[in-house]
């Protein structure tokens, strides 16, 4: 997500060229969820404007298209999983990681299924998944197994943190939509690879957003200090201030580890005067 309405004239210029806008973004942040591909597979082309646009070492994480995952249920999905891993190959080492979210509806039962699916998918590429059945994170047995599987395979689990949110009611007309349509996720901080991805949601109001990921800070720099390699989404309801949100938390999480690098400088949303 780069083009949100709320940032332009504030983050990105405006008016800017859709071919520019990743190239501006980028410039606040370097790592970005692909979330438009769950819709629709973008052409090869499209993405390979996105690579332009950005540096080898940005990090895309891309999303497995609805029709693969919550279509098909990883079976028979072939021909649109063929379509769509040809078309984010322009990516190159900007391929992050493949993020598979599945459908609140598949639980502990279609772990085989998820494993089978996995098994079979190219190794060039790192993976990720993302569950929100609840059993998975209230039933040891059932996240063991999950947990077995994907760490068979290399691949990561990403939390989506909603405690924060889901703490006090809605007060914005953003907080009442997320309200009915984000799922509420129990906490889960374990990483099983090298390659933590973590997906979280505060408030619209930044005070309880960032005493909220007081403990991502932690789990970051920790993991940092292990030798690992995190990517962290900062996400509100409303998105608004996101981008300065994301360098807010990688300012707290370099204060605990000071060789972190910084981000890069961001492009100025409008020209530099000299009055």
């Amino acid at each position: 997500m780069w083009t949100l309405k709320a940032w332009q004239g504030r983050f990105l210029p405006h008016p800017l060229p859709p071919h520019e806008r990743l190239r501006h973004y980028a410039s606040w942040c370097d790592a970005v969820e692909g979330n438009t591909t769950f819709y629709a597979t973008p052409t090869r082309e499209t993405v390979a404007s996105w690579a332009r646009q950005t540096d080898p070492d940005f990090r895309f994480v891309v999303k497995l298209p609805r029709t693969v995952t919550h279509e098909y249920r990883l079976t028979d999905a072939g021909e649109p999983l063929r379509a769509f891993l040809d078309a984010v190959e322009p990516l190159g080492p900007r391929n992050h990681a493949l993020w598979i979210q599945l459908p609140g509806s598949f639980g502990p039962a279609e772990v085989s299924t998820l494993e089978r699916f996995l098994r079979r998918l190219p190794a060039a590429h790192r993976y990720a998944v993302e569950v929100r059945h609840p059993a998975f994170f209230t039933e040891p047995g059932a996240a063991r197994t999950l947990e077995g599987t994907l760490a068979a395979v290399g691949a990561e689990w990403i939390p989506f943190d909603t405690t924060t949110f889901f703490a006090r009611p809605p007060t914005s007309d953003a907080e009442r939509d997320a309200w009915l349509k984000k799922p509420r996720m129990p906490l889960r901080t374990r990483a099983l690879t090298d390659r933590p991805i973590v997906r979280y949601v505060g408030r619209d109001d930044t005070a309880p957003t960032v005493a909220g990921w007081r403990r991502w800070v932690e789990a970051a720099a920790g993991w940092l200090h292990e030798g690992r390699s995190p990517t962290v989404f900062i996400h509100t309801p409303d998105n608004a201030d996101a981008p300065a949100l994301a360098r807010r938390f990688h300012d707290d999480v370099r204060a605990a580890v000071p060789a972190l690098r910084p981000l890069p400088e961001p492009i100025p949303a409008e020209p530099l005067t000299l009055f």
